[in-house]
């Protein structure tokens, strides 16, 4: 056998293995980043990074959000930097990037910037959801 012929079933053996964990690690993030609730809530997913200002800025207002709502709004919170794979799926175009999920996982609506804790209340109440008490 030629050293360009070993060369070559060396590489497709290689790419062949690359694919197949690709694979398995799409897998993974799509059940992570699932857009069905399995609670049946209505979901706020946050796309931004840990390191990038405006994402920090919205920290706080996820963190509020997700305590005060618990038990009615789902608040998530992914990291496109650090797993740009979601960022990807959701073809977000900014960071941060907000997006509002009915229970059955249909978006309603999506906001890119900074969003304050009041607008993201308004704008649930304009999709008809009333999360308050």
């Amino acid at each position: 056998m030629s050293k360009k012929s070993r060369f070559i079933i060396v590489a497709a053996i290689f790419l062949a293995g690359a694919g197949v964990l690709a694979l398995k690690h799409r897998g993974n993030v799509q059940e992570k980043y699932t857009t069905t609730p399995a609670v049946g809530l209505p979901r706020l997913v946050d796309l931004g990074a840990d390191q990038c200002i405006p994402c920090k800025l919205m920290a706080p207002v996820l963190e509020e959000l997700k305590e005060e709502y618990k038990g009615r709004l789902e608040v998530n919170f992914i990291d496109v930097w650090k797993d740009p794979l979601p960022g990807r799926q959701y073809g977000i175009r900014a960071i941060p990037t907000q997006i509002f999920l009915a229970p059955d996982g249909k978006e309603l609506f999506r906001h890119e910037g900074f969003y304050s804790k009041e607008d993201i209340l308004a704008k649930w109440r304009e999709l008809g959801y009333k999360l308050e008490g």
